[in-house]
């Protein structure tokens, strides 16, 4: 075979020159905003994740560190828009299960490669969902939902961040497990989703973010589907105790485009699990229901493999269709 006469080959041909063209301005790197990119709306998990994340690295690589939304499709828009980015180490995209996992499972032109587009940095976390309704619902435990549901099927609606998000395929496999009929309803974010929630205008969600909404006496907490209870609500049970065994949580992440410098990798690498171990973004994390994680990048790159192959049956199980 003569030289680049394949297309992996002429792909990883280019794919050395990206690199060692971004690698060779290192020395000047960062001398510009950084933007972290989140494919969700403002308000949800995500997005708070990542503001938490902004300052601290902002401060460490001494520029300014911005938050840009971009939702949509389940997070899968503004992931097509991040892998179109430059790997010179000026955009990140928070990364999360729904979109670098399950994602290509439910859509079928996802516009990206889950692994092949990507540079992981470094996990940061993983939340596990919490079944939670308006203050004002009559529902006070599990039974009660799934009691109402299997008399009124497909009455009630669930919200989420959008098909694919980790509150769907949650929602999904709830409805699965429970033997009952549910609406899901689709938002580009879960900030938007428990706007809708609060108000009243849908009547559940399996959220990761609620837990200041919950704090706030805006939603109630019925179950976590989490092995253990979460410290941070101690008298909610979990899925499994209030008789529905499901586990289900979401994990984020830190990534840069693919081939991005090695230098540049290693040095966010190392400031961002500086951060996360730092008593306060640990204890706001640990405060949000999060397990706080941290690793290298070929940990994560590993970790990322495993999940997209698990899950493809938790998409299979759960029913939800293919877009």
């Amino acid at each position: 075979m003569t030289f680049l006469t394949s297309r992996r080959a002429r792909r990883a041909f280019l794919g050395s020159l990206l690199a060692l063209a971004a690698s060779s301005s290192f020395a000047a790197w960062p001398d510009q905003t950084i933007r972290i990119m989140v494919p969700w709306a403002p308000g949800g998990a995500t997005d708070q994740i990542a503001r938490l994340i902004a300052q601290p690295l902002g401060q460490a690589l001494g520029v300014t560190v911005v938050v840009d939304n971009k939702g949509g499709a389940g997070g899968v828009i503004g992931t097509q828009m991040f892998v179109k980015d430059k790997p010179d180490g000026y955009s990140l995209l928070l990364a999360t299960s729904s979109t670098n996992a399950a994602a290509p499972y439910l859509y079928k032109k996802l516009g990206f490669d889950p692994l092949a587009d990507f540079t992981p940095v470094t996990t940061l976390c993983a939340i596990p969902n919490v079944m939670v309704v308006p203050a004002k619902s009559p529902w006070n435990s599990l039974g009660d939902i799934v009691a109402a549901a299997k008399k009124n099927p497909d009455k009630y609606t669930y919200g989420s961040a959008g098909i694919g998000g980790s509150q769907h395929l949650a929602g999904a496999e709830f409805k699965k497990v429970a033997g009952i009929e549910i609406r899901h309803v689709p938002y580009k974010g879960s900030g938007p989703a428990a706007q809708d929630l609060i108000a009243g205008n849908i009547d559940m969600m399996i959220d990761t973010g609620s837990l200041g909404s919950i704090r706030g006496g805006l939603l109630k907490p019925i179950a976590v589907a989490s092995e253990k209870r979460l410290p941070a609500l101690p008298n909610v049970p979990t899925f499994r105790e209030a008789g529905v065994p499901m586990v289900a949580s979401a994990w984020y992440g830190l990534m840069l485009p693919a081939h991005a410098p090695r230098e540049v990798v290693l040095r966010l690498n190392a400031e961002v699990n500086r951060i996360l171990k730092s008593p306060e973004i640990h204890q706001r994390l640990v405060d949000m229901g999060a397990e706080v994680w941290g690793s290298t990048p070929e940990e994560f790159a590993k970790f990322n493999a495993s999940e997209l192959r698990r899950y493809e049956a938790i998409v299979r199980d759960s029913g939800a269709p293919k877009e």
